[in-house]
């Protein structure tokens, strides 16, 4: 069910770690692996996912976010869209600016429309230019730096697009390894000067360019699979992970962050974690 977005709510990112302030979830009523369109879903598709644990785990996860002080609204559900939990990939914000993403797998092209819909019934201007394959899973912020992943799912014409788009940001586009999904799968800024990255999933020079810019806490192959880099900032250092990712939880809060472990066993067993369940509409420095 949608929940009353707070009057004269404006958009606004700039960033990946500012305090997170309001944010459009999805839970996972319908969520199931049926048609498998990435490893992760081909690993668990057997056993496949509990959906009553999934929808308490993201409940939690919600009831979280609230005490931190972040206005959660829903998007509503359909039967048929058992990937919907994932809201990070069908759009992006860059500062005052709502992306609507254009999915590459038709499977989930309908969760546009539902964002979309969403949108125009609170009044929320949005950008729906883009006409190559992009998604939000594959769009990291930082300032007027805008690193983008050219994957399966994002494709180099849309890169070149969004660089038409934003004249005045620099866009640095990072090409991943064949099977990784998204660019936030292998990288993902949780502060100013520091990043997770697993160095594997991206190309060497894309790697070293990324360590001139920050503090690189490195994940580990099998961190990288059980979604390490997938967390999420919401502002004041404080970091949203998986309580099985001990050892980079740990790092992160040597490198001075606070961690919340937050169990999301199930959600994972689709490929995507935190981030990749959190479409952000503002987020605001201190």
């Amino acid at each position: 069910m949608t929940k009353a977005l707070p009057e004269n709510m404006t958009i606004y990112c700039e960033n990946e770690y500012d305090a997170l302030q309001e944010v459009i979830l999805v839970p996972p009523t319908n969520m199931k692996i049926e048609e498998v369109i990435n490893e992760t879903q081909e690993h668990y598709l057997k056993d496949n996912i509990n959906r009553d644990k999934a929808l308490q785990q993201h409940h939690d996860f919600k009831l979280f976010l609230e005490s931190e002080g972040t206005h959660v609204s829903e998007l509503p559900t359909k039967e048929e869209l058992n990937e919907q939990v994932y809201t990070r990939d069908i759009g992006f914000v860059i500062e005052d600016t709502l992306f609507i993403s254009l999915m590459k797998e038709e499977v989930r092209h309908p969760e546009t429309a539902v964002l979309r819909d969403w949108l125009q019934q609170n009044n929320l201007q949005y950008n729906a230019t883009i006409s190559s394959a992009i998604e939000g899973g594959d769009v990291l912020v930082d300032g007027k730096t805008i690193w983008i992943g050219n994957s399966h799912r994002t494709s180099r014409k849309a890169i070149q697009q969004l660089q038409q788009v934003l004249p005045n940001h620099y866009i640095r586009s990072v090409k991943l390894r064949e099977d990784i999904l998204h660019l936030d799968c292998v990288l993902t800024i949780i502060g100013e000067h520091t990043a997770l990255v697993y160095p594997a999933g991206i190309d060497k020079a894309a790697y070293q360019y990324l360590k001139t810019w920050y503090t690189v806490i490195e994940v580990t192959e099998e961190e990288q699979f059980a979604m390490g880099p997938n967390v999420l900032a919401i502002g004041n250092n404080t970091i949203v992970s998986l309580p099985e990712n001990r050892a980079l939880n740990r790092k992160m809060e040597q490198a001075g962050f606070k961690v919340a472990e937050i169990a999301f066993s199930e959600i994972i067993k689709s490929g995507g974690s935190f981030r990749c369940c959190t479409l952000p509409l503002k987020r605001m420095e201190g």
